[in-house]
């Protein structure tokens, strides 16, 4: 074929992961550690990064892969240096970097039943360690570890955003049927997963002549053992009429992280069953 691959020798290697590596921020969470699953199916050794190195080395023996877990803390820059070495030291090379470390005040979490619900009294200390954490750590890990990625020449991205920074929450979905409200999401949440968005644009744009490609995965709503009353009004709200499964993401993580998305930067994949679309 005068050398070029044929659509199924391509089919096969374009998404394609062997040889990689990949960091995973907040990489023991719900998609953090689906995240890690799919980068090792389709063959990255992944670094499954949390604060609990225990829990990361634990998990990461489970990745089909070789894979290792460091524990770091991605609001301090020491910790993300000591990462960067740690992988360097063990694989010379970084090509994928997932930035989803996020707190997020979540319907099924009981801390926030009770103080500061309402926006009117959302207390400062959360705001600030919401920002910390879901906007603060995507700046300094894409600083030291993507820096490194322009040493190499190439190098994936991927900031994990929310559909809560595209659009407005919608605070009826945490109505009961009997009209109580039992939550308010928050603005730290949609403010910080907002910021994340331009944050991306701007790397995009600075670092696209270094061959580093940078986007955003906005996923929807995962389903996590919500109250039902929740997990319905999330569907009727919901296109396709259901919340995500965990699953849902793999198609999409592994896109942006493979030579398929090769022409992609700058920009936020929407893949939250069709929640922004009306």
């Amino acid at each position: 074929m005068n050398g070029m691959r044929s659509a199924s020798e391509m089919n096969q290697s374009i998404f394609s992961l062997k040889g990689r590596v990949a960091i995973v921020t907040g990489g023991i969470g719900l998609l953090g550690k689906e995240h890690c699953y799919a980068l090792s199916e389709f063959g990255a050794s992944v670094v499954v990064c949390d604060l609990n190195e225990e829990a990361c080395e634990r998990f990461a023996k489970h990745l089909p892969t070789s894979s290792m877990g460091i524990g770091a803390n991605v609001t301090d820059p020491l910790s993300i240096r000591r990462l960067l070495n740690r992988v360097l030291q063990k694989y010379g090379q970084i090509d994928i970097l997932i930035n989803n470390a996020a707190l997020n005040d979540k319907v099924e979490d009981p801390l926030f039943e009770e103080e500061g619900r309402r926006f009117e009294h959302y207390p400062l200390r959360w705001w600030k360690a919401m920002m910390e954490t879901n906007l603060t750590s995507v700046f300094l890990c894409s600083q030291i570890i993507g820096t490194q990625m322009v040493k190499q020449g190439k190098g994936k991205i991927i900031n994990i955003a929310s559909t809560y920074g595209m659009v407005g929450p919608d605070q009826s979905l945490y109505q009961t049927p009997e009209g109580k409200q039992t939550f308010y999401k928050s603005a730290a949440y949609s403010a910080s997963k907002g910021a994340i968005l331009a944050f991306t644009r701007f790397l995009a744009a600075y670092w696209g002549k270094a061959g580093v490609r940078v986007n955003c995965l906005t996923p929807g709503g995962v389903e996590n053992s919500q109250a039902d009353f929740f997990i319905q009004n999330y569907a009727i709200r919901t296109p396709l009429g259901r919340m995500a499964k965990v699953t849902d993401y793999w198609g999409a993580i592994i896109f942006l992280a493979s030579d398929a998305s090769d022409y992609m930067t700058g920009a936020n994949l929407v893949v939250d069953g069709g929640w922004t679309a009306w």
